[in-house]
């Protein structure tokens, strides 16, 4: 008969240490695994906002540069057009003062005078109109973006077809001149890039938000090799679609034009 090792009522001791050995390990294994998952969604939400972070960034980024060439080209336009202008304006007005003219030589330079100053004030004209068209602040959205597709149509290199369903609050300006400047970068695009011979403009209202379907027939592009490589414009649309808290959807086929959707 074989000895029994353990001495008499031991056995239920050493079970219940056992048995609170493995809880202990239990628990500690399980605290690891919370730690390291916690430690796990930290890490990845940080990296979230670090490419959320880098994401504002690039836009920042890319509304100064277009502010800043803005800033140069409005600087360009006053120096080229209307800075140079007042200067001759202001060489004739002191042939004026000269001495023994003609009436010949007076009418000459006084026609001269009143033409550039013609000049300057179309120019003047024009670059506040690049600024801000009188329509979209005069009678609104609409109105400024039928004035828009009138100007591309009316260069007979595109048919422009504009529709609009919404009744856009006119108190809403500063949101406006951002969705006018969006439709006006599209347009462009939709030209230079994509050679596009016929455009589609609809705006709808639904569920609360306004939405706008843009599409053309043009020669369309890699919708992801856009997202690797966006130009200046295509980061100036995104930084307006942010200003006026929206989202854009933009799908693309070569050679099959592009649909652009965004909501406000």
């Amino acid at each position: 008969m074989e000895a029994n090792l353990l001495p008499e009522g031991s056995q239920p001791e050493l079970i219940i240490i056992v048995g609170v050995f493995l809880m202990f390990f239990m628990g500690m294994v399980l605290l690891l695994f919370f730690y390291f998952s916690k430690k796990k969604i930290i890490q990845k939400e940080l990296e979230k906002k670090d490419l959320e972070i880098a994401y504002q960034k690039d836009l920042l980024t890319a509304t100064i540069e277009v502010q800043e060439d803005e800033r140069k080209r409005i600087a360009q336009d006053l120096h080229d057009d209307i800075s140079s202008k007042l200067n001759v304006v202001s060489l004739n007005s002191h042939l004026l003062t000269t001495p023994n003219l003609t009436d010949k030589e007076l009418n000459d330079i006084t026609c001269n005078i009143i033409n550039l100053v013609a000049k300057t004030l179309d120019n003047s004209r024009r670059i506040a109109h690049d600024l801000l068209p009188p329509v979209l602040d005069k009678f609104g959205l609409s109105a400024g973006l039928e004035e828009l597709c009138y100007e591309f149509n009316s260069s007979q290199s595109v048919a422009v077809t504009y529709k609009n369903n919404v009744q856009f609050n006119d108190a809403d300006k500063n949101r406006h001149l951002h969705v006018f400047r969006i439709i006006q970068e599209l347009l462009n695009n939709s030209l230079r890039h994509g050679k596009a011979k016929a455009i589609s403009i609809v705006f709808n209202e639904e569920d609360g938000l306004v939405n706008c379907n843009y599409s053309d027939n043009g020669k369309g592009f890699d919708v992801e090799s856009l997202k690797n490589k966006k130009g200046l414009g295509m980061k100036n649309i995104e930084s307006r679609i942010i200003f006026i808290n929206g989202t854009i959807t933009i799908s693309s086929v070569l050679n099959k034009g592009t649909d652009v959707v965004f909501k406000f």
